[in-house]
């Protein structure tokens, strides 16, 4: 797209590219220039770059639950679940049967985003590209960093493998739009920590077919589809962490850090989010609703649960809402 070609109207004079003649078009009064392509570059920020502030970003999401169960509607539970295995790229709606909607993901991250990053990217280890791929596709919810996936790939491979390349290789993954990072914020410090952090798949569907729609692991999927309906819903999100003091076995008191799954910013204010498959026992509800009395303020507090229908508050007002109901109501936030 950057290829310089000579200018149809001048000849002799400076070569032109793709971009100019856009900016071009997009001079004209009565017209708006939309560009899409299948080639990662189009999908990255680099567009924004060589537009040099000439140009507006409209990022596009694949589709949320809500969106999905508009187009399918039925019983909202099987159409949770069907959203949960195959995700929200818009064409799966159009597939027949299931058969041709897995064979559809698996062709469109292996021969559309595989493809065009290691193309643009000019990468020399397809192969390492694949493992990063797929460990991150493995650890969605889980704290994981370039020092980590390095050291397990080295391991399983043996092979002389600079943390640089991990590094770059997670970069240009995030870049194509196949992960979002949810790094991790300490609530009552107000700072953020460089490492470790989560990577969350851009669309649930796509990371099911790269790991063979195996892993099914609903409590993490769970995870990132809430973290998906934030971001399309135009939040900022952040991994919260806060800290309790307790006593170790030698009976020294000690710092625990304690997990909030999502600070949520946005419309001037902040909510706290987790994100509960179930919560069978006491001591499971306890674990949930520990770290919101650690925060220090009176910010809303929600649990987001799979195993409940009607929404409720408990006695220290925080609101516990079925996973389905929080998806098809964004008024809750």
């Amino acid at each position: 797209m950057s290829d310089e070609v000579p200018n149809p109207y001048n000849p002799e004079g400076k070569k032109i590219t793709f971009y100019d003649a856009l900016n071009d078009i997009r001079e004209l009064s009565n017209v708006d220039v939309y560009v899409t392509e299948s080639n990662s570059r189009m999908l990255s920020t680099d567009i924004l770059t060589e537009f040099r502030g000439r140009s507006d970003e409209v990022r596009m999401h694949p589709l949320s639950f809500s969106e999905y169960y508009s187009a399918v509607s039925g019983d909202k539970n099987d159409a949770f679940d069907s959203y949960a295995f195959f995700g929200g790229m818009p064409l799966i709606l159009s597939r027949p049967n299931d058969t041709a909607k897995m064979n559809y993901l698996t062709s469109l991250i292996s021969k559309v985003y595989i493809k065009d990053i290691v193309e643009r990217k000019r990468i020399e280890r397809e192969d390492i590209l694949s493992q990063v791929l797929d460990l991150l596709c493995s650890s969605i919810g889980s704290l994981t960093n370039p020092t980590k996936i390095t050291d397990t790939i080295k391991s399983r491979e043996r092979v002389s493998l600079s943390q640089n390349t991990i590094k770059a290789y997670i970069g240009h993954l995030t870049d194509a739009f196949l992960f979002s990072v949810g790094k991790r914020y300490d609530v009552k410090s107000r700072t953020y920590f460089d490492s470790p952090c989560k990577y969350y798949c851009e669309d649930i569907g796509l990371r099911n077919a790269r790991i063979g729609f195996r892993q099914q692991e609903m409590t993490h999927i769970m995870e990132n589809i809430l973290y998906n309906e934030l971001i399309v819903r135009g939040f900022a999100v952040d991994v919260g962490v806060v800290y309790s003091r307790e006593r170790n076995q030698n009976g020294n008191s000690v710092r625990i850090p304690r997990e909030i799954d999502f600070v949520v910013n946005g419309n001037g204010k902040r909510t706290y989010i987790q994100s509960a498959y179930a919560m069978e026992t006491e001591e499971k509800r306890n674990t949930e609703a520990r770290p919101f009395s650690l925060t220090g303020d009176s910010f809303p507090k929600i649990i987001v649960r799979k195993d409940i229908g009607k929404r409720w508050y408990d006695d220290d007002g925080i609101l516990n809402i079925g996973l389905v109901d929080f998806l098809l109501d964004d008024s809750v936030i």
